[in-house]
């Protein structure tokens, strides 16, 4: 399953912040979207990533504190990014190997959407939900 399948089933729907907009701020759209991520954009392109585990290093290291902290301070800055064509599995990899939970999908130079390993989970699930299906359908209908 390539990763422009999920999104058209997620849906494209990108939540973004300004490289000088608060954290503070960019912790209340995560919490009121219940999300876990996003993106930062700057005149129209991908510049970084806001996740919940930057803003709990920054308070880790601020004493419980975001107060006046803008994004390009702790932001993961120009992330790592992945094609919209690549298969689940290798995205899968990716992920595991560079310890990234949330990934921008691109097709060509434009930002197409962000998948989580929440969502690749969920489309492995369903992918071998189906499979088993075809394949109990499959036996079930075969000769004796």
């Amino acid at each position: 399953m390539q990763l422009r399948e999920i999104l058209k089933i997620k849906g494209k729907l990108l939540i973004t912040i300004a490289p000088d907009g608060m954290v503070s701020d960019g912790v209340s759209v995560m919490s009121e979207k219940d999300i876990g991520s996003l993106v930062v954009m700057n005149q129209g392109s991908l510049v970084g990533m806001l996740t919940f585990r930057e803003v709990l290093q920054a308070m880790h290291k601020n004493k419980g504190s975001v107060q006046g902290l803008r994004v390009d301070d702790i932001m993961v800055k120009n992330p790592r990014t992945i094609a919209s064509n690549v298969e689940v599995d290798e995205l899968r990899s990716v992920m595991l190997e560079h310890h990234i939970r949330y990934m921008p999908v691109v097709e060509g130079s434009e930002l197409v959407g962000v998948l989580s390993f929440h969502d690749v989970a969920r489309a492995v699930l369903e992918e071998q939900a189906f499979e088993n299906r075809m394949l109990k359908g499959y036996i079930k209908d075969s000769p004796a």
